[in-house]
């Protein structure tokens, strides 16, 4: 049987992207079979303009520094790095609707579907995770 990761991005700030794209990316480098399902905020992420205008929150700008330093790939790099590595990426139908978002609106090579899409993958997943 193959491990799976189910990841949730429901917030869609800069230190969300790299959590969600740090835990995808390393559990995809892992032979792990990986879905992301994007609602709400966090459909901000894969949006095609949005995921590359992410701000560093208020009174953290010290940690630009140390990305920099530390060569901490951009979030548009990660989103690349993720998908070249098999994350499927799922955006939420329902929150897209409400926003008037269509498909494409988002990076290249999501899937939108609704909440049963998403639970389909993850309700024999190893491991889940809520960002």
């Amino acid at each position: 049987m193959s491990s799976k990761v189910a990841i949730i991005a429901a917030n869609g700030g800069l230190f969300d992207a790299y959590k969600v794209f740090n835990i995808a990316t390393a559990a995809a480098a892992s032979d792990q079979e990986v879905s992301i399902f994007f609602t709400f905020e966090g459909l901000n992420l894969i949006h095609k303009e949005g995921h590359k205008q992410l701000t560093m929150p208020e009174g953290k700008e010290h940690f630009a520094e140390g990305f920099q330093k530390e060569n901490v790939p951009s979030i548009p790099e990660l989103v690349e790095m993720a998908q070249e590595m098999g994350v499927k990426f799922i955006g939420c139908q329902m929150t897209m609707d409400v926003m008037g978002l269509t498909k494409e609106d988002f990076v290249d090579g999501i899937e939108v579907g609704g909440a049963v899409t998403f639970l389909d993958f993850a309700k024999d997943a190893n491991v889940s995770l809520t960002f």
